[in-house]
């Protein structure tokens, strides 16, 4: 079994920043792909950022140029820099993970954090 924990989110201004971060813990083998995803009230739940083992990354169009997503193999931790944000950013976000454990592999996702933009 894996938990993930995610920390960071609180309430910023308009234009403002936060980091967020997601610690994997567990009996963990191998952690693959890392995303984050964002839901909004009423609103579905969407892929915000993703980092692959290799290091690379991929955005969705609404946040490209603002965030940042990045991992700490040693320290199983992702990160999302968010810079400039927007009240439309507001959501709760929460991280997913790959993880391979040695005898199955399965994605599992964090509990969540709520980020506020407002003034």
């Amino acid at each position: 079994q894996a938990q993930l924990v995610e920390s960071g989110g609180g309430l910023v201004q308009p234009g403002g920043s936060l980091r967020l971060s997601c610690a994997a813990s567990g009996s963990i083998f191998r952690i693959y792909a890392i995303d984050w995803y964002r839901q909004a009230p009423g609103k579905q739940r969407e892929l915000v950022a993703t980092v692959n083992t290799d290091g690379s990354t991929n955005y969705a169009d609404s946040v490209k140029g603002r965030f940042t997503i990045s991992r700490d193999n040693a320290k199983n931790t992702v990160y999302l820099q968010m810079n400039s944000l927007k009240p439309e950013d507001t959501a709760v976000y929460y991280c997913r993970a790959d993880i391979d454990f040695g005898y199955r592999r399965s994605y599992y996702w964090g509990q969540g954090t709520q980020v506020t933009v407002s003034s």
